[in-house]
């Protein structure tokens, strides 16, 4: 036992200083008294982790957090999502690994922290900076949270969605720094010969009652430990926060605005030059022959022409050259796996295989609402194009992309390039949007391909129409929605969503396996699982089922920044304004009686006071509201839409007008809110998504492939259909803990405008977005070539 172990048996300074009973008992006053395991690991200079039990964040069901049945509504059991969803369990399959993520004291005073998820712009190195910041008692500045590379020893705990990152970390890290601080408390009190409870630790630096001070770099590495040795801490009460709950910019503010952020393009690697690929005029059409490689491979700075199973890649000196190569090729191409598909063969399909509804109205006795409402498919495109950068080698590889599930992308490469998984490194860099396009190594797993037929290294960027006709969509669905009332009451609501299948081969299916035991859905097919994990109702409707089927797995889809959740919640809402119409009540009076959860109510009842619910407004314009739980938060939306001929009429070049939010206001609880400007900027980018899918932004699938091929005929939000009075308000605390945030406002904003847009028509809409069909607003690109002419008339595109 070294120093610093034998005086860890004699000082308890940070127990007395942080409120625990002298005999280290657990307050009554929530989890921030318990005390904690955590390790100081045997390294040259101060390296901490925390070690953590089940026990410590074991889910609490929903009816233990809701308020006793409301009188005058048929009550509704609990669903398996509201005892124990999604979140739950990508929280407990990454606590066994917790130890393994550490924290490290420079000799400099600087903390590093190198974090096993996925920045994609959601802001969470700031939020986790705050948290080691909160606990070290250490400013922002002088903590750096890097991205880990793939570590298959982390298991489940390298993988990001699902709006988990900030639920599962939040303990461990905040275990990790209060093991690190306390470290360096008994360091200090051996070399000032003073008690520790005497000292004081203040944003990196340690003074002792005569006023001594020594930084935390001077004790970084007297703090070290020879072996690893196990401590026990406790963490600071909500009201001793002074990071954690506060305003913070996010760190990387400068490098982003700057052009100095680094992504994958960024990466400087020896020889790895522009790589893109000449894709297929239908969905995962494959290469027959390729007419002229020869003339290809002569064209100015092109240094490679190769096939591969997703098409034919070309190597050149700058990006330009590959373009005019691409653009080259005379491929004869083989068929795709949804050849000949249509949106209107794809709605035939899924009408086919919808499940039936069991409760039927009883004439005279029981009224319904009965209905069905279609969702096209949707790009799952971001600002980033998909992009990696690889080095294959003879009996190795190495990948540099934005990954949010490593460990799965080095798996399945290594299996590819037929190599032991240790020797394919794969490093994660940070990712220009993800919204779950980035769970799928896609551009990874090409560059490998790539790099090992040219044995060259590459930078494989796809082009903006690869994303919008090869890349990941959201899935075409249906929904169909049955609910029963009679005499005041809601009897039932039946809802039997019907999808294109969702991929998800990105590692939750091994995650799901290993935690079967524990989910409360029996043995239901895997989709089936991740939809009742993830979809519960607010409401007292009496009998409630919700049920998945899905069909055609011909698609490239993936879970689109809330899987089912948009759709689902946006029919519901819908639904129950249908509802308070026929039973002869406001809307948010509806919503109020048969809320399950306070804090369900307490956001809803805040956007209506702020948003001033039920004012009079113009005719064609009107307001919706809509409430969306999910992930152990609640969001309300009020939104105020403009539907006048006028609106609607305005004629703007190449985009499709239509009606236009004119005012959105938001009230969220995530219970605990780390960094209520990140979450504000959550809200407003989850409200963008959600008007976009409601009202303009959707895919249409003719003879195979999508006549949407980049962001200029996607009709995504544009700064004239934003609103121009937009609020945001984040509810005080009320849990001590955070709940997910990251897909939590977009199935609420887009009911709240469906709804809006219902009332101010006086029609339910059924199909989204609102604007899909013919007349088409844009000219379709052609398929062939992949890649368009880049053009020449941008100036007269800004207008």
């Amino acid at each position: 036992m070294d120093a610093q172990d034998r005086a860890a048996h004699h000082e308890e300074g940070p127990r007395q200083r942080r409120g625990d009973g002298d005999d280290g008992a657990p307050s009554s006053r929530g989890i921030g008294r318990r005390r904690f395991l955590g390790y100081v690991l045997a390294a040259p200079t101060l390296t901490v982790a925390a070690e953590l039990g089940e026990q410590v964040l074991a889910p609490t069901p929903a009816a233990a957090a809701e308020t006793a049945v409301v009188p005058a509504v048929v009550p509704s059991l609990p669903g398996p999502a509201d005892i124990y969803d999604l979140n739950d369990m990508l929280t407990h399959a990454a606590l066994p690994t917790a130890n393994l993520i550490t924290i490290r004291l420079d000799p400099d005073g600087t903390a590093h922290f190198a974090l096993p998820r996925a920045e994609v712009g959601q802001g969470i190195t700031t939020s986790t900076a705050m948290l080691i910041a909160e606990e070290m008692d250490l400013p922002l500045d002088r903590i750096k949270v890097t991205l880990a590379d793939a570590r298959p020893e982390l298991l489940f705990n390298q993988l990001t969605g699902a709006s988990n990152s900030t639920i599962s970390t939040y303990t461990p890290v905040r275990v990790a720094a209060a093991v690190a601080r306390g470290r360096l408390l008994r360091a200090a009190a051996l070399e000032l010969g003073a008690a520790v409870g005497t000292l004081t630790a203040k944003a990196g630096v340690i003074t002792s009652a005569a006023g001594v001070r020594l930084t935390y770099g001077e004790l970084a590495v007297k703090a070290a430990a020879l072996t690893d040795t196990q401590v026990s801490v406790t963490l600071k009460e909500p009201e001793q926060f002074r990071v954690i709950g506060t305003a913070q910019r996010r760190l990387d503010a400068l490098e982003a605005v700057t052009g100095r952020k680094k992504f994958a393009m960024d990466v400087q690697v020896p020889d790895a030059l522009p790589t893109m690929v000449c894709r297929p005029p239908t969905i995962n059409g494959t290469v027959r022959s390729v007419a002229n490689l020869a003339e290809v491979r002569a064209l100015p700075g092109i240094t490679d022409v190769v096939t591969v199973p997703t098409g034919v890649a070309v190597r050149g000196r700058t990006f330009g050259q590959c373009i005019d190569a691409v653009r080259a090729l005379r491929v004869a191409w083989g068929p795709g796996t949804a050849e000949g598909a249509s949106d209107a063969t794809v709605l035939a399909e899924l009408r086919k295989a919808e499940l039936p509804l069991v409760v039927p109205p009883l004439d005279l006795i029981t009224k319904a609402v009965d209905t069905r409402f279609t969702f096209h498919f949707a790009s799952n495109s971001a600002l980033e194009t998909n992009c990696a950068v690889a080095d294959v080698r003879p009996g190795s590889a190495e990948i540099w992309a934005s990954l949010k599930s490593p460990i799965v992308a080095q798996e399945k490469i290594a299996l590819q390039l037929g190599l032991p998984v240790g020797a394919v490194k794969v490093h994660v860099t940070e990712g220009g949007g993800s919204f779950g396009r980035k769970l799928f190594h896609d551009a990874a797993g090409e560059a490998a391909a790539i790099s090992r037929a040219m044995g060259k290294p590459v930078r494989l960027m796809w082009h903006r129409t690869d994303d919008f006709r090869q890349g990941r969509t959201h899935p075409m669905a249906t929904s169909r929605v049955r609910a029963t009332y009679a005499l005041g009451q809601v009897l039932s609501y039946e809802q039997r969503h019907t999808s294109v299948a969702t991929d998800f081969g990105h590692g939750l299916g091994e995650i799901i396996t290993s935690e079967a035991a524990r989910l409360p859905v029996a043995d239901l097919t895997f989709s089936e699982t991740m939809y009742q994990l993830t979809q519960s109702t607010p409401y007292h409707f009496g009998l409630t089922t919700q049920l998945l089927n899905e069909v055609d797995h011909g698609f490239n889809t993936g879970s689109m920044r809330g899987i089912y959740s948009p759709n689902v919640r946006c029919a519901q809402e819908l639904v129950v304004d249908a509802l308070a119409g026929k039973m002869g009540e406001d809307p948010l009076a509806f919503r109020r009686r048969h809320l399950k959860d306070e804090r369900a109510r307490a956001v809803l009842d805040k956007v209506a006071e702020a948003g001033n619910w039920g004012r009079k407004m113009a005719p064609g314009t009107a307001q919706g509201i809509a409430l969306h739980p999910e992930y152990h938060a609640f969001v309300a939306v009020l939104a105020e839409i403009d539907c006048r001929p006028e609106t609607t009429g305005r004629e703007i070049p190449d985009a499709y007008t239509g009606p236009r939010v004119t005012k959105i206001v938001c009230a969220v609880d995530v219970g605990l809110a780390v960094n209520p400007r990140g979450l504000e900027a959550q809200m407003m980018g989850g409200i963008i998504d959600g008007i976009a899918t409601t009202l303009t932004a959707g895919l249409h699938l003719k003879d195979g492939h999508f006549l949407e091929g980049s962001w200029d005929n996607y009709f995504y939000s544009r700064q004239w259909n934003t609103p121009p009075e937009l609020q945001i308000i984040v509810m005080p605390p009320t849990t001590g803990k955070p709940g997910g945030a990251g897909e939590l406002a977009v199935g609420a904003s887009m009911a709240a405008v469906a709804c809006a847009y219902g009332r101010a028509t006086g029609t339910m809409p059924t199909t989204f977005p609102v604007n899909h069909g013919e007349p088409l607003a844009f000219t379709p690109l052609p398929t062939t070539p992949p890649i368009p002419a880049s053009p020449t008339d941008g100036r007269s595109r800004t207008r």
